[in-house]
């Protein structure tokens, strides 16, 4: 992000000079920007962005009617600092920024630091192992998720094992091995640390492993048969036996995931509800067209939010350091969608739609996250 254009103020800091409310909003330009309300003591009570800082400050200083919330906030209001940006979406990455610096006690905040765990396929050794995953993606190998929790992650590897029996030990272990451990007995792993697979068979049950967590389970699955028939017809029931095995775990995985009629691709459905004056956001993961999970995150916010806002304040928080999906599905679209999609694309450095689909599996897809949330509600 570029450097905001003009700074008034860049420091919570109680300045000595007495603050002139009304000779600070004739000062006030049309340019976007963000704006601090300060108390008496400097600390912030509020952030909030502007399209126009001329016109959004001044309203909270006109005879209008305000919630609750904002009269009680602007009875503590002791001055006003503004950042001025160049664009709307500079000033709500900005805004994003200093949210959670400060935590404001007007804004809503994400209370949400959770770092989701990865399933991640070390290709560094001569046989990659899989392993579970967290924080920066620097390793040379293949990333898959986000997974909601670390169970559900660990049911899909022990899913993934049963398929295609990648080892899942440290390098430490592998190297110093005499004989198979006991996944090799249970049948989770090939052996490749004592010698009961070569080097060819095993890279083929990895390209298999690849194809199907990149959202190819079809063509990973037909591959499966046309090894299961030839081994078959070879004679070789304890290969065909296996392959077998390897089809009916991958058709229980796509049973559990599998997105029908979906559009396949990478996207996060997010629905926000409201009961008794409790907002909830429930996200679903959709990765390479299949659903990972989902989790309930309860935001800290005034008692007169309003959906748009929370879902507004939800999304640039919570895409602030986390990845970004190409396609970001809502079931309340906020208010300057096509700004904040702007932004979560200039943090993703790339484009992000937000959409809120009105008919279609993905319809449903927003219908089934917003069953979730009413039920995290009742919980």
């Amino acid at each position: 992000m570029s450097e905001p254009a003009q700074a008034r103020s860049e420091s919570p800091e109680i300045q000595d000079e007495p603050f002139d409310l009304k000779l600070f909003l004739r000062s006030l330009g049309s340019q976007p920007g963000i704006y601090q309300m300060l108390a008496a003591d400097g600390h912030i009570l509020y952030v909030g962005k502007a399209r126009n800082l001329k016109r959004r400050v001044s309203s909270y200083f006109q005879k209008t009617r305000h919630s609750p919330k904002t009269l009680a906030m602007l009875a503590q209001v002791a001055r006003v600092e503004v950042l001025v940006t160049h664009t709307e979406t500079e000033a709500l990455v900005l805004e994003a920024q200093l949210i959670k610096k400060h935590r404001p006690h007007y804004n809503i905040l994400l209370r949400d630091d959770k770092s989701y765990p990865y399933l991640y396929i070390d290709t560094s050794s001569a046989f990659p192992r899989m392993s579970l995953h967290r924080g920066a993606q620097r390793g040379k190998g293949h990333y898959f998720g986000p997974y909601p929790a670390v169970s559900a992650l660990r049911e899909s590897m022990v899913l993934l094992q049963k398929a295609f029996r990648l080892r899942t030990c440290e390098d430490s272990v592998f190297h110093n091995r005499s004989r198979a451990c006991l996944h090799y007995q249970i049948r989770r792993c090939s052996g490749p640390c004592v010698g009961h697979i070569d080097d060819e068979s095993y890279h083929r049950d990895l390209q298999d492993a690849l194809r199907f967590l990149q959202g190819k389970s079809d063509e990973a699955i037909r591959t499966l048969q046309q090894r299961m028939l030839a081994a078959a017809e070879r004679l070789d029931f304890e290969e065909a036996a296996r392959r077998r095995d390897q089809i009916a775990a991958l058709s229980k995985i796509q049973e559990r995931q599998y997105v029908a009629q979906a559009g396949g691709g990478d996207f996060d459905v997010l629905a926000a509800v409201e009961a008794d004056g409790q907002w909830v956001v429930f996200v679903t993961f959709i990765r390479h067209g299949r659903q990972l999970g989902g989790r309930a995150i309860f935001p800290q916010h005034p008692d007169t939010a309003r959906g748009s806002e929370v879902m507004a304040a939800f999304l640039m928080q919570y895409y602030a350091d986390r990845e970004i999906p190409g396609n970001v599905l809502v079931n309340v679209l906020p208010r300057a969608a096509a700004s904040l999609a702007s932004a979560l694309g200039q943090n993703a450095g790339r484009k992000v739609l937000l959409e809120q689909p009105q008919r279609g599996p993905r319809r449903r897809w927003l219908a089934m996250a917003v069953a979730n949330a009413n039920e995290a509600l009742r919980q």
